[in-house]
């Protein structure tokens, strides 16, 4: 069972992560950024979403921006503590010691049509099956609903989301072909205590990124 949105937004980052100190994009949206935005609308433990095609639909263009960030992160262990002890737990932004000014070189004017299907994990229970979730998904992805807010590699970069059909007026991909180089396919979560990165050697062509299967040869840890 295919299904197909196109999601657009103003801005995108979808951070290359061998670029330390400042955020660079890729020059497309990852795989992995692709899936998160079909998790937005609908997301079960009883599925996994995997993104099949990426299709651009407008030129790449790019924008330097400056702006404010917080320099720490709350890490995982504070959190589970919190929790545990129900405490409350933040970081202040305002605070002028946590803010810093960083550099990025994000895309802008971005709009993709993305192709995903999904499979049953092994947290289905006897009541789950593929038509179940089919229908919830085009259900929600019909009436704009999400589970949060779907962005575009920065939660700060929100996207519009809009599902195609049989009845949809299709925009047709760039006419770009070229080497994307080396990205990130998706993370490796073998070991949810410390998921490892996934790359891959895509190719845009017409506008068209074909997307290899996880166990695929193409696929590198």
């Amino acid at each position: 069972m295919k299904f197909c949105i196109e999601v657009s937004g103003d801005f995108a980052c979808f951070t290359r992560p061998e670029m330390k100190v400042e955020r660079v994009s890729y020059d497309v949206i990852t795989p992995s950024a692709a899936r998160s935005i079909f998790e937005a609308i609908l997301w079960k433990p009883a599925i996994q979403w995997h993104i099949d095609k990426i299709e651009v639909l407008k030129p790449i263009k790019w924008v330097n921006l400056r702006r404010n960030e917080v320099k720490s992160v709350i890490s995982t262990r504070s959190v589970s503590t919190a929790m545990k002890k129900g405490e409350r737990l933040s970081i202040y932004a305002d605070d002028s010691s946590q803010r810093q000014q960083r550099a990025g070189l994000f895309l802008r004017d971005v709009s993709y049509r993305l192709h995903a299907h999904f499979t049953l994990t092994n947290k289905a229970g006897p009541g789950d099956n593929i038509a179940k979730f089919r229908d919830m998904f085009n259900r929600r992805a019909k009436r704009g609903q999400c589970v949060n807010q779907p962005y575009l590699g920065c939660r700060e970069f929100s996207c519009a989301f809009e599902l195609v059909d049989e009845t949809s007026q299709i925009t047709p991909a760039i006419n770009e072909s070229r080497d994307l180089g080396w990205m990130l396919f998706d993370l490796d979560y073998d070991n949810p205590n410390d998921p490892s990165p996934l790359f891959f050697n895509p190719s845009i062509k017409q506008g068209v990124i074909n997307v290899p299967e996880r166990q695929s040869d193409e696929v590198r840890g």
